[in-house]
């Protein structure tokens, strides 16, 4: 009885924070995906055109995120009864977001004004003696395309 007590109160306490902390980094994200919407990304393997005199850089964005307890409890259900498990749809929105970011807080630096040829690389990083996810690694790189300002010609 105890068992279950414990166990329902981890699930409850799980859910409770992990949604708070979900949310707040939803909203970290949102805001800083407004503040660097001047640098366009593409997957393109060449630049636009325009950019035939402009500096490049590499430039990445790396994040690990955590599963927390609700997530893999309700991912263990949804994989008995089948279906999309949304609990890690969430997870790898917000690592795959964030690792973005941080690839063009990289190019703000360099002052780019675009990144292309973006790649993304995910890994799962697992613990535990049956192998579970204990988190998601999503790694964004890109090449920074910053443009050569030219100097007007004197007559």
């Amino acid at each position: 009885m105890y068992d279950l007590i414990i166990f329902l109160v981890l699930l409850t306490i799980g859910f409770t924070f992990g949604r708070i902390a979900e949310k707040r980094h939803f909203q970290s994200i949102i805001e800083r995906e407004e503040e660097l919407r001047d640098i366009l990304t593409f997957s393109e393997r060449l630049p636009p055109p325009g950019f035939s005199s402009a500096r490049t850089e590499l430039v990445s964005g790396n994040v690990v995120i955590s599963i927390d307890y609700f997530k893999r409890i309700a991912a263990g259900l949804r994989g008995i009864l089948g279906g999309r498990v949304t609990a890690y749809e969430t997870l790898l929105e917000r690592a795959r977001r964030e690792a973005i970011l941080r690839m063009k807080e990289e190019a703000r630096v360099f002052e780019a004004t675009h990144i292309v040829n973006v790649k993304l690389e995910t890994a799962s990083i697992t613990k535990g003696q049956h192998n579970q996810t204990g988190c998601v690694e999503v790694y964004a790189y890109g090449t920074a395309l910053t443009p050569i300002k030219q100097e007007p010609e004197k007559s």
